[in-house]
């Protein structure tokens, strides 16, 4: 999901209670705080050498040790802390949002916002996992144990067939290892 979009989402809910759902029916603290907003700029280079550019807006959730209220934020006042942070920091319409939470019962972890649930006054972001991939498979190319020992490599590239005329032929076309050229 998009920046935009998540905010956009936001938006459309500003008075309802602001939840985080990290698993199934966990909730994040309602005394949770919103510490920081982070635009991180990716750069990376794959197993089949290819390099990758994207970014990320991470929002960094945190339960204070000692509850502090029974009542979530509304989605107002996150959206307040994010317009703090955009006056310093213009945040990358398209970059993809995680929600970076954990407790003494959940390991601090990056997650995506799945579903948005709204259920009377309250507007749930439902948290699922962040995973991993290998954008060589998505290419086409290879990944996993090989014949050449290598991990992964690029995808083999695919011979062209050329057509050649040759002139004074009855038969105008020509291919490669066809013979005729």
């Amino acid at each position: 999901m998009t920046w935009q979009s998540f905010k956009d989402t936001l938006l459309k809910n500003p008075g309802k209670i602001l939840q985080f759902e990290y698993a199934d029916g966990q909730f994040v603290d309602a005394s949770y705080h919103i510490t920081e907003i982070k635009q991180a700029p990716i750069v990376s280079v794959d197993c089949g050498g290819v390099m990758n550019t994207w970014t990320e807006i991470i929002v960094q959730l945190w339960e204070p040790s000692v509850k502090e209220t029974d009542r979530s934020m509304k989605v107002s006042k996150a959206l307040s802390i994010i317009s703090l942070v955009e006056k310093s920091l213009p945040l990358n319409p398209l970059g993809i949002v995680k929600i970076e939470f954990g407790n003494s019962k959940f390991d601090t972890r990056q997650m995506y916002p799945g579903e948005f649930l709204t259920d009377g006054e309250a507007f749930t972001v439902s948290l699922v996992p962040d995973f991993t991939q290998c954008k060589a498979l998505t290419r086409n190319g290879s990944c996993g144990p090989s014949t050449d020992a290598s991990c992964c490599t690029p995808a083999a590239k695919t011979p062209v067939a050329t057509e050649l005329e040759v002139v004074g032929s009855t038969d105008s076309k020509c291919t490669p290892g066809g013979g005729c050229c």
